[in-house]
């Protein structure tokens, strides 16, 4: 049986968790809610197991902060031996407009410090991302409230059908592959 690693990374906290910085543990949460999954706490992170057509997905929400995201990331990929290849994490991205998404085979950090610590412990940029658009609409020096700012009113209200996309996303980068899922699904 195939298995596959999605992470998707945020802060612990109530504090954090209706944050932009926050989308990767939303949309997990939106997967298990739509699955009747449970996260149970286990070392370094919540942790669900989900399976479909032959395929096993552990969903894991690190419980290792942002920054720190890559010693959960390492150690599950070890624990459950998951080649990287089938290592999928989700996160927030300042660069692309609200609710946009897109699928990559490897990159630069582009200053997202959860992705720098999962690069610095991988040992490697060459991981599949699944990177959600928070837009960048916050002035000078501002950044960091806006990232750890709350959603609005509107970006709510959409967020519902983005939510059923990224799960359709997950599920077929498990099945189909991330080449044809990056052809299906980015830009939609």
């Amino acid at each position: 049986m195939k298995k596959f690693l999605i992470v998707g990374l945020g802060n612990i906290g109530e504090q954090y968790a209706n944050t932009r910085h926050n989308i990767g543990f939303k949309i997990l949460d939106a997967f298990a809610d739509k699955e009747e999954l449970h996260f149970e706490t286990q070392k370094l992170g919540d942790l669900t197991t989900y399976k479909f057509k032959g395929r096993t997905f552990i969903l894991l929400k690190p419980s290792t902060f942002m920054n720190l995201s890559g010693k959960a990331v390492l150690y599950w990929l070890t624990k459950e031996k998951i080649p990287l290849e089938n290592l999928l994490v989700i996160t927030d991205d300042l660069n692309l407009p609200f609710g946009s998404l897109r699928l990559k085979t490897k990159g630069s950090d582009g200053g997202h410090n959860g992705l720098k610590d999962i690069q610095d412990k991988l040992q490697t940029n060459k991981y599949n991302r699944f990177r959600f658009g928070i837009s960048d609409e916050f002035s000078k020096g501002r950044q960091v409230d806006y990232v750890l700012g709350e959603w609005t009113m509107e970006e709510s209200e959409k967020l519902k059908e983005r939510f059923e996309k990224s799960i359709e996303i997950i599920k077929s980068f498990g099945t189909a592959g991330i080449s044809i899922t990056m052809n299906t699904f980015n830009g939609k």
